[in-house]
């Protein structure tokens, strides 16, 4: 790189980086940090609304929870001071049963209980239906009046009353999210019971019995919604609710199930079940009841048993105050995207201001590099620095531009001259080293072939020497030669081996002439020996080798040229593969023209061939690996299986690999 380039190259990278802090400058608070703040303070005031609305709920269930608890000390101060009164004592001394039933009655239609009697101490020892055997009658019965909520089946309230036992019955409505059931009616009732203990003229206990069944009773929810809900208590389009639940049936609700019907009937999700009647928890959350979301609290109702049978409910229709909040949001949000459409593009103008007569700077640069010296800057805006420098920089290159002008004459001018020399040196160059190349071949070729089958002649000579003043030695010794018949043995086999070297020499220079003999082999046998030929080529790649060995029968063919065809195909198939891929070997026996014989299959998965060289291979000297090789390899590879009366045939596909396949006939 020039120092010019470097140079060039250095206030690019400068300009750039003040145009992004520029803009990082002018944007960074606007559209990053602002949006951020703005995030969180969403995510929080999210966060305080839910939780407003949660502690709204929660006060609203403590509402319901003390009129509850009202209601149950009220009955029981009620029938305690009916049970001291006055008038009652007189009656009782009296003992006249028609005006006490008349004053029972009278009382109870004015206290609002659903049933008010006075149960003897005999007939609590016979076990009469309609007392039963509550904790809060025998507390009554050890003087102790109190009041409690328990659950009486509908024989219970039938002892009492028929229109209790009538008005407690409620058909169970199918409710998504509930708890499956098999019941279809509720028949038991949740009744407001309290006991007093009263002292008959004869000094013997009985005790005082009134009571309020909750089931169906809508004025005593209604009464909790109002205390709760009242008048614009709520925004508009918002609905409290209130329900009392037996187990977990809503056995008196103000929530509807349409327009003119109370959702009586209806059950609680299981969600809000388990959370409150098994686990005893107050639910403060939001829950779907019936048809929609609501904002609710649940808290269980135990009996005087302590065991949980029932739930109170409050809430209010959760839809309007989320969309309330969800408006907010947009407001909040529209305001944001305001203000930035508005400020953006003023701050933007300003940054743009300042980088873009550095970015005309750089551009002029760029193409002052890339060749064209007429490039200016040209600033026609307010004088100040950036403009100046810029004035600057038109000047230098208006300089530049003339020196260049006198040294591109210059450069034509050598470069003519250059040229007409370089090109007949070139041409000349290129024809000598073609000649030298094939020179240096044939000598090679030649000198190899030379001094291979004069090596092999000039060891025959004396091995011939010794193998024949060996026989003389013999025939001179005679019987002595027994003596060292162990080293006479030992020298034949090693003058046998000496002739075996010669024998592959003289085939390597001449094989047409020293081929060897042909014998039976084993083509599995042949291509595990063929293997350690090909290792040094298996570890330059991550090359896989599969081998298949099926063939059973024999083929007849010199040894040697079975192994120059087999690891002549193996070697073109590693370098078809130069990085990965996988090598698979496969012999089994097959027949062809009715003469049985063995299929070799040698397959690569390497870049392949297209047709047109396909159609080449087997041609002398056509080769693709330039460099590398002579073009002989499968020309003689298939000159060899032909004399065997053989078949090789090949196909591939480019980008998947290549299969060759050999087969030779089975040996005689």
């Amino acid at each position: 790189m020039t120092l010019m380039s470097r140079r060039g190259f250095r206030n690019t990278k400068r300009t750039r980086s003040v145009r992004f802090k520029l803009l990082a400058i002018a944007l960074l608070p606007t559209l990053v940090i602002l949006p951020l703040l703005l995030g969180v303070m969403m995510v929080r005031w999210n966060g305080k609304f839910d939780a407003l609305l949660t502690s709204k709920v929660s006060a609203d269930l403590t509402i319901a929870h003390q009129y509850f608890t009202h209601i149950l000390e009220n009955t029981g101060e009620q029938i305690n001071a009916l049970g001291q009164s006055v008038s009652f004592q007189d009656i009782l001394a009296a003992d006249d049963a028609g005006a006490l039933a008349k004053l029972l009655e009278a009382r109870r239609e004015a206290l609002g209980l659903d049933f008010l009697y006075l149960s003897e101490n005999n007939d609590l020892n016979s076990g009469a239906a309609r007392s039963g055997n509550w904790p809060v009658i025998t507390r009554a019965l050890s003087g102790t009046s109190s009041t409690s909520v328990d659950i009486f089946s509908n024989a219970d309230l039938a002892a009492i009353s028929p229109k209790l036992a009538e008005r407690a019955q409620l058909d169970l409505v199918d409710t998504p999210n509930a708890v499956p059931t098999t019941r279809d009616r509720e028949t038991r009732g949740m009744v407001v019971h309290s006991a007093s203990p009263v002292t008959l003229p004869s000094g013997e206990t009985a005790v005082l019995v009134g009571g309020i069944l909750l089931n169906q009773n809508l004025g005593f929810i209604d009464t909790i919604n109002d205390l709760v809900y009242r008048k614009n208590s709520l925004p508009d389009g918002s609905q409290g609710t209130a329900t009392l639940f037996l187990d977990d049936v809503r056995i008196s609700t103000n929530v509807r199930l349409f327009e003119d019907r109370r959702a009586l009937g209806t059950r609680v999700s299981s969600a809000v079940r388990k959370a409150v009647l098994e686990d005893g928890k107050v639910w403060l959350d939001s829950a779907f009841v019936v048809n929609d979301w609501y904002v609710s609290a649940y808290e269980p109702i135990k009996d005087s048993y302590g065991k949980r049978v029932g739930m109170l409910y409050v809430g209010f229709l959760e839809t309007p105050f989320a969309q309330t909040k969800y408006e907010s949001l947009l407001i909040l949000i529209g305001a944001f995207l305001f203000v930035a459409a508005l400020s953006v593009p003023i701050f933007l103008r300003w940054a743009r201001g300042i980088f873009k007569p550095l970015e005309r700077m750089t551009n002029t640069i760029a193409q002052v590099e890339s060749g064209d010296f007429s490039a200016r800057t040209n600033l026609d805006q307010v004088r100040d620095e950036i403009t100046l420098v810029a004035d600057h920089l038109d000047d230098l290159l208006d300089q530049v531009q003339e020196r260049d002008k006198r040294l591109r004459a210059w450069n034509d001018e050598l470069n003519a001259r250059v040229d007409a020399r370089t090109s007949e040196l070139r041409e000349a160059n290129r024809a000598l080293e073609e000649t030298t190349k094939q020179l240096i071949m044939s000598e090679k070729l030649a000198a190899i072939g030379e001094i291979t089958a004069g090596v092999a002649h000039e060891i025959n000579n004396p091995v011939a020497v010794l193998q024949g003043n060996l026989d003389v030695l013999r025939d001179l010794l005679g019987e002595h030669a027994k003596l060292g018949e162990t080293e006479f043995y030992l020298i034949d086999e090693q003058v046998n081996r000496i002739n075996l070297i010669v024998t592959k020499l003289l085939q390597f220079a001449k094989p047409e002439e020293y081929a060897g003999f042909v014998e039976r082999h084993s083509v599995a046998q042949v291509i595990e020996d063929c293997m350690p030929l090909i290792a040094h080529l298996l570890g330059r790649a991550e090359i896989e080798v599969v081998r298949d060995h099926q063939s059973t029968r024999l083929v007849l063919m010199n040894r040697t040229e079975l192994q120059q065809v087999l690891v002549n195909l193996m070697v073109n198939a590693l370098h078809a593969m130069p990085e990965r891929g996988t090598l698979t070997l496969i012999d089994v026996d097959e027949t062809r023209r009715e003469r049985p014989g063995v299929r070799i299959t040698v397959r690569d998965t390497g870049i392949g061939m297209k047709p047109d060289v396909l159609n080449r291979i087997f041609d002398p000297f056509y080769t693709t690996k330039r460099r590398e090789g002579t073009g002989l390899g499968l020309s003689i590879t298939k000159t060899l299986i032909d004399r065997q009366s053989g078949f090789l045939d090949v196909t591939s596909t480019p980008g998947k690999g290549t299969e060759f396949t050999i087969w030779l006939p089975e040996a005689d």
